[in-house]
């Protein structure tokens, strides 16, 4: 017995690593949830009187949440692009643009230190035919949509799937890349909402990619990007439980889909501490675009804490035992500062010739003004 424990003494000590390099920490996952026209007045964490967002508030009280948050722009595809690239939109080609071979987005950079990465939701940057489809700009599995339009059909009956599936055919794994449709909405049917087609496929995201022993504690990357509670006429399964307010129809429709939204959160929270993933994972909430006025809806109603014009939207961060709970900052930041965000959370440094700055030392209690 003395003799083997000084063959393995004699051995960690003769290994190269033994004393070199120190352990690589356990990476978290990170998960950016995007809503799509969302304004900090919409949530009663933020000061919104009409109603309240119990689960984005429990979220915003175990972490942080910030006052002087920007948007990257009105604009889908520019604001979509600063989160991913890095860049403010003075330095995007347009209003309505594509990625190029060039633009390297958060998903890449994660998958290639490894990785898992997903898209679920919008994608307004290229698409299937150019080289900013997502599974060319880094993301490993897509479920969604490449255009606005498309994604604000509340009952698609289809959806564009990039992801790793059993070919019968071949008889062996392969990637299928193209429409698939969802049969319970198909000729006109109407029974599946996309914002719940959206959290349950997410939520099986994470079920399937949860970072075991077996997959060597490999983390996942995942932005679900939600087409509600979008700018103009929508379309709700059901205004309720605001069915009785003496509200006009369209602030009802607008704050049944919050509230439905806010119900989202809940299960994907849920199910995280269901997978035991809750401690391991970092959450962004926030908003690809301010809201505007349209379809009836008026911005004062619901965000009074700001103007039609302002493009200060929530930002809420999230990581249970390493962000210090309860912190609320008034730090300036934007969304193009989400990319060396994450990548310094996952020990990676950002790429150059980016415009964004991390501020993860402020989600650790660092005042960076």
């Amino acid at each position: 017995m003395r003799l083997f424990l000084c063959l393995l003494l004699v051995l960690a000590v003769s290994s190269p690593r033994a004393w070199s390099d120190p352990a690589t920490p356990r990476r978290a996952n990170i998960i950016l949830i995007v809503a799509d026209g969302l304004g900090s007045g919409d949530l009663s964490c933020y000061g919104q009187t009409q109603f309240q967002t119990p689960n984005l508030d429990k979220l915003a009280a175990g972490g942080i949440r910030f006052n002087n948050y920007l948007a990257g722009g009105v604009a889908d595809s520019p604001a979509l692009a600063s989160l991913v690239i890095g860049k403010d939109t003075s330095h995007l080609p347009g209003m309505d643009f594509s990625l190029t071979a060039s633009d390297l987005t958060i998903a890449q950079l994660l998958k290639d230190s490894g990785y898992r990465t997903c898209l679920m939701g919008e994608w307004t940057l290229g698409d299937q035919n150019s080289v900013g489809a997502p599974w060319l700009r880094g993301f490993g599995e897509f479920e969604g949509y490449f255009d606005a339009t498309d994604a604000q059909n509340p009952y698609p009956s289809s959806i564009w799937q990039y992801c790793p599936r059993f070919d019968t055919t071949e008889n062996k794994m392969g990637i299928f890349n193209s429409r698939e449709t969802i049969y319970k909405n198909a000729d006109g049917k109407k029974n599946e909402y996309t914002s719940d087609l959206l959290t349950d496929w997410s939520i099986n995201y994470i079920r399937n990619n949860q970072p075991q022993w077996f997959n060597h504690y490999r983390p996942f990357f995942l932005i679900l990007h939600y087409p509600v509670p979008g700018n103009g006429n929508r379309v709700v399964p059901t205004d309720a439980p605001f069915s009785e307010e003496s509200w006009p129809q369209s602030e009802k429709n607008r704050a049944a889909v919050i509230a439905r939204l806010d119900g989202h959160i809940g299960q994907l929270l849920e199910q995280l501490n269901k997978f035991n993933q809750a401690s391991n994972t970092v959450i962004f909430f926030t908003s690809d675009t301010p809201p505007q006025k349209g379809g009836g809806v008026d911005p004062k109603f619901f965000h009074e804490n700001s103007s039609p014009d302002d493009l200060r939207v929530p930002l809420i961060v999230s990581w249970p035992g390493e962000i210090p709970a309860g912190q609320v900052s008034s730090l300036a930041c934007s969304a193009r500062d989400f990319l060396p965000t994450a990548a310094s959370l996952a020990y990676l440094k950002p790429p150059k010739g980016i415009d964004g700055t991390s501020f993860s030392p402020a989600l650790f209690g660092q005042n960076l003004k």
